[in-house]
């Protein structure tokens, strides 16, 4: 399954500083776009830092007279490649309500929110049910879709009937639950065999 990644939901118009913006530059920029923060760039759009309004109302940082005094630095960034899953662990890491995106060498080519991130989760009940049915049921397990029934509700997915081997059924629900927006699998499935004490093959040593 092809997992979402930054790239599919970060905005490439990105609102930027300059480290030698003035602070009265930064605060009206940032309150003309409606953000709270703002990448701190180079000549050649480099992230060196992010400025936001908390940098702002430090009071270590009074004294302060440009962005690049008042930012805080390094900047932690993500790519576009990264997974929305580990670009949402990023952020809930560190608190922050954005993250920069940048290239190989550093330069900004987009930024991710929270609510950029979260809207991967935002999907109905029928693509998951698709998605389950199709990627899941059919093409990792090789199963009969007649034979294992998907339902979805509200995000809740419930599989019901049989599989071959009972080692499947815990497969079967591993992988569901991996799904985007899935927030709960209900597994109500029977198997044929329980497989689970069948001894392992024993590989053959060489002859004597």
């Amino acid at each position: 399954m092809k997992r979402p990644t930054v790239e599919t939901v970060m905005t490439s118009d990105v609102v930027t500083v300059a480290s030698d913006a003035s602070i009265k530059e930064v605060i009206a920029t940032l309150a003309d776009h409606g953000i709270s923060g703002a990448p701190v760039v180079d000549a050649e759009r480099r992230v060196i830092g992010v400025v936001t309004e908390a940098d702002l109302l430090m009071l270590e940082r009074a004294e302060a007279r440009t962005a690049g005094k008042a930012m805080s630095s390094p900047a932690v960034t993500t790519t576009a490649g990264t997974t929305v899953t580990e670009a949402a662990r990023s952020i809930c890491r560190h608190g922050f309500k954005r993250l920069p995106v940048v290239d190989p060498d550093g330069r900004l080519v987009g930024i991710v929110s929270r609510a950029d991130l979260l809207s991967v989760f935002l999907r109905t009940d029928a693509q998951i049910h698709s998605e389950v049915t199709h990627e899941i049921v059919i093409q990792s397990l090789w199963l009969d879709p007649a034979e294992v029934e998907v339902s979805v509700r509200e995000g809740v997915v419930t599989l019901r009937g049989r599989v071959p081997l009972a080692s499947l059924i815990p497969i079967a629900e591993r992988l569901t639950a991996s799904v985007y927006g899935v927030v709960q699998v209900i597994n109500e499935l029977d198997y044929d065999e329980d497989d689970s004490a069948r001894p392992h093959p024993r590989r053959a040593g060489p002859a004597a």
